[in-house]
């Protein structure tokens, strides 16, 4: 799986190898990115713009917007009812004061990164790992990205447009989840799944549909490295350059 994530690089440096532009506040470095949280994506509605999306995908059909999903695998992404409608791509079909009929409400999307945190087993418990490229450049995990509405509910003289607001509307939410995939040769030895990193060449065929599947295969280990670094990754509210350093080990 991918549970945690980093995104060191300067927003310059961002908008040029995505060729996409921050629309809102500033890009600050992240050491340790996390569910939860609102975070830098680009997703095929505006692939020119970073755009901020809480990780942990809510499908639209859900009850409520709690339990959102960070994963999921390349191998069923295109079956399973949670993703299918992103994986497909689907457009809004009713309008609302935040977007207009006939818009982009979920597809897909690229997930910068440079790092990824995963978990081994050892007698001392869980270690993390941070895992990269050998030259620590940025890559693009595939993802895909929903937006959900509540339902508005409203009773007695609100049904007419009167009353008072029962305070039961809710705004819409964007989230995302990142795709996984079998790991290659050096992510076997710490976790059964990897995040699906892009060739970049793929990237924009990825988000304008026409790549498929074929395109979520693991990435070769060869420019791959994965070390240890400080359990202090582990709070989620924990966010320093600290945590990237290689931990010496004996």
């Amino acid at each position: 799986m991918c549970g945690r994530y980093t995104l060191v690089a300067e927003e310059d440096a961002l908008e040029a190898r995505f060729d996409a532009r921050f629309r809102d506040a500033e890009f600050t470095t992240r050491y340790n990115m996390a569910p939860g949280q609102d975070l830098p994506v680009i997703t095929d509605a505006e692939p020119a713009t970073f755009q901020r999306l809480e990780w942990g995908l809510v499908p639209s059909w859900a009850d409520d917007d709690s339990g959102g999903l960070i994963n999921a695998r390349a191998e069923s992404v295109d079956e399973k009812p949670s993703f299918r409608e992103a994986y497909e791509g689907r457009r809004c079909t009713r309008e609302s004061n935040e977007r207009a009929l006939d818009t982009p409400s979920a597809g897909r999307c690229l997930v910068p990164a440079d790092g990824f945190y995963e978990w081994v087993e050892t007698d001392d418990g869980k270690r993390p790992y941070r895992v990269t490229f050998e030259d620590e450049r940025v890559f693009a995990m595939a993802g895909l990205w929903e937006r959900w509405e509540p339902e508005t509910t409203q009773t007695g003289l609100d049904a007419f447009g009167g009353g008072v607001d029962d305070g039961s509307e809710r705004g819409p939410l964007e989230t995302f989840t990142i795709i996984t995939t079998e790991p290659n040769t050096l992510i076997s030895d710490l976790h059964h799944r990897m995040a699906v990193i892009l060739d970049p060449d793929a990237e924009r065929r990825w988000l304008s549909g026409e790549a498929g599947r074929a395109v979520l295969e693991p990435y070769p280990a060869d420019e791959m490295r994965a070390y240890p670094v400080s359990t202090a990754v582990n709070d989620p509210a924990t966010d320093e350059p600290s945590l990237i350093d290689p931990l010496e080990t004996a």
